[in-house]
C-alpha cells in the first residue's frame, strides 16, 4: 500500500484525536482512562511546535498514524532532548509504518540538534516496549505503580535513545 508521510496540519487534529481515543478505550497504550477532548491534541501540538510532526495517510487520505517530537522540559538546558509520541491505526501495526515514522522523526530531530529522544511507555504495552528496544532505545528508568487505569495499576517505563 502506498502510505505517505506528510507534515501534520490543523486538519489532522480530529483524526489524531480519534486514533488516540481508540487507544484510550482499548488497552493501555494511552494513559487516560476516558476519551479526551480536542483541546488535548491542541496542547500536544503546542508542545510540538518547532519539532518534527508527521501523519501517515493512505491514498484516500485516511489517517493511519501520527508521530511527533515534543518539548521534554522548557528549561534551555534541555534543548537537546525531546519526547516522542506516536500512534498507529490498529490495522497498520507490525507492517513497518512505525519504523518509517520513527526514522523520519529521528532525521528531523538530528536536523534540529536533538541528541536524546525519550519515550514514556506503559509497562503493560509489551508491543511498544519491544518496538523501542528493537530500534535502539534502552530502559532508562521506571516509575513503579504510578498509573491506574481500569482498575489495573502499572509502571511507566522511560526509554531513551541517543542519536
Amino acid at each position: 500500500m502506498d502510505i505517505r508521510l506528510t507534515a501534520l496540519t490543523a486538519a489532522d487534529r480530529q483524526p489524531m484525536l480519534d486514533l488516540f481515543n481508540y487507544y484510550v478505550r482499548h488497552g493501555f497504550a494511552a494513559f487516560p482512562e476516558e476519551p479526551l477532548p480536542l483541546a488535548f491534541i491542541d496542547r500536544l501540538l503546542d508542545l510540538a511546535k518547532g519539532y518534527p510532526a508527521l501523519v501517515a495517510k493512505d491514498p484516500a487520505g485516511r489517517l493511519l498514524g501520527f508521530g511527533l517530537l515534543r518539548l521534554h522540559n522548557p528549561l534551555p538546558t534541555f534543548a537537546h532532548t525531546a519526547e516522542i509520541t506516536y500512534f498507529l491505526a490498529p490495522d497498520h501495526t507490525r507492517q513497518g509504518l512505525g519504523t518509517r515514522l520513527l526514522q523520519t522523526l529521528e532525521a528531523g530531530a538530528r536536523e534540529k540538534g536533538i541528541r536524546t529522544i525519550l519515550a514514556g511507555i506503559s509497562s503493560l504495552n509489551e508491543g511498544s516496549l519491544a518496538f523501542h528496544r528493537k530500534h535502539g532505545f534502552i530502559e532508562a528508568g521506571r516509575f513503579r505503580q504510578v498509573c491506574t487505569k481500569k482498575g489495573t495499576t502499572f509502571d511507566v517505563v522511560w526509554m531513551q535513545k541517543m542519536l
